[in-house]
């Protein structure tokens, strides 16, 4: 099964196990017999002959794929190419082997493909156990996170900066999973993917120079370097997630053979691979990135949405939702008598506040200090209206907390 990896369930397109829903297929009109070669040698598929320059016949190794026989053209310039590419694709989508989807997959959508494996011991079965499963599944989540987010822009600790968008940014990410469970593919559409792609394959193998050379020489200045190639507190602790509980990891990546080869990117980069003597380097790294990233000033526009102090009188705590200012959702910040009035009133005639003070990092960017001059802010109608209406629907709340005022 393929599908967003945010998503638990969803239902797969074919009534039966294993066989895709030819009418959903690729479009043999649109498909380049030179990206169906491609991919059907990367997924596995053996050539076996065929008229040389004129057609390739691809067949699964051994009985998995029941005897599937593929007679692909080599290029449209024959009068049958279009019927042999169809009769392919058809062939395709009813073969069950996992290949076969994955090549399917890759032609409805051009992507770049990334695979996970964990190398963990054998169960009873000869599968990988859930817990196991849940965890290559959450790693491979976090790392795709942490490539969204430097693709973004280069820190060694993001925090709660950049996450909303860099989820976005993944919502078109298809996901299979191999039998065993010790597997794990995601298919990144080249559209509006790439970027997130291209910076992991840096990151990577600039986390694993950085990891050897702690490992030899007990320095960590190869990491401090390798921030500029897209190495992060949320990378080192994806891997980290990846390899404990398992006896090593590798991960690797394939281009889209329809986009081509990205600028400054090996044709075939080589599989990445972490074992759990890596761990201590990745976890020193990951503490380091974290203390080390220096708090920004910012000057944030946002919505109160939670008032809190002690009594009716001093300093209180405020939460605003960011509507500009700041790639964070919300932040948390104390304000004086004053400038705890001030954010009680605007809320309550349906105004947002603009206040200066620090992102203070060690709270993941979530807390403002130093704040200052706190002032209302003028919005259109629209706005204003649905602050009003957040308002009214915690107006208890908002009471209690600007009594006395």
């Amino acid at each position: 099964m393929h599908r967003p990896i945010d998503e638990p369930v969803r239902p797969h397109p074919s009534d039966a196990p294993g066989i895709w829903d030819v009418g959903e297929g690729p479009d043999p009109g649109q498909v380049d017999p030179a990206v169906l070669g491609a991919l059907l040698d990367r997924h596995g598929w053996q050539r076996r002959g065929g008229a040389a320059g004129r057609y390739a016949r691809w067949t699964l190794p051994g009985s998995s794929g029941g005897g599937t026989s593929l007679l692909v053209p080599e290029s449209r310039a024959f009068p049958d190419s279009d019927d042999l590419l169809g009769e392919a694709l058809t062939a395709l989508a009813r073969c069950a082997a996992p290949s076969a989807r994955e090549v399917l997959v890759s032609l409805a959508v051009p992507s770049d493909e990334i695979r996970w494996w964990r190398d963990v011991p054998d169960g009873r079965s000869g599968a990988a156990s859930w817990t196991a499963q849940e965890r290559l599944r959450s790693a491979a989540r976090q790392m795709l996170l942490a490539a969204a987010l430097a693709a973004r822009g280069r820190a060694g600790y993001y925090g709660a900066r950049h996450r909303r968008q860099a989820q976005t940014s993944l919502e078109g990410v298809l996901v299979g999973t191999s039998p065993g469970g010790r597997t794990l593919t995601a298919f990144v559409p080249v559209e509006g993917g790439r970027g997130a792609v291209v910076r992991l394959h840096h990151a990577l193998h600039a986390a694993r120079e950085a990891t050897d050379y702690q490992r030899a020489t007990g320095g960590m200045e190869a990491f401090d370097s390798a921030v500029e190639a897209g190495v992060s507190r949320e990378l080192t602790d994806a891997l980290i997630a990846l390899v404990h509980g398992s006896e090593g990891a590798r991960i690797a990546l394939d281009w889209s053979p329809a986009a081509g080869v990205p600028a400054g990117c090996a044709v075939h980069p080589e599989p990445v691979e972490f074992s759990p003597g890596d761990l201590p380097a990745l976890r020193e790294a990951g503490a380091r990135y974290m203390l080390d990233e220096p708090s920004v000033p910012v000057r944030i526009t946002g919505a109160v949405v939670r008032m809190r102090r002690s009594g009716p009188r001093g300093a209180g705590t405020v939460r605003m939702r960011v509507l500009a200012g700041a790639e964070v959702p919300h932040v948390r910040m104390v304000l004086d008598e004053e400038a705890y009035r001030i954010a009680g009133h605007a809320h309550l005639v349906g105004l947002p506040i603009r206040v200066h003070g620090q992102l203070e990092s060690r709270g993941g960017f979530r807390r403002l200090t130093g704040a200052n001059s706190v002032v209302p802010v003028q919005v259109d109608d629209a706005e204003r209206d649905r602050l009003m209406k957040s308002l009214h629907e915690n107006l208890d709340f908002f009471e209690e907390a600007c009594g006395g005022e």
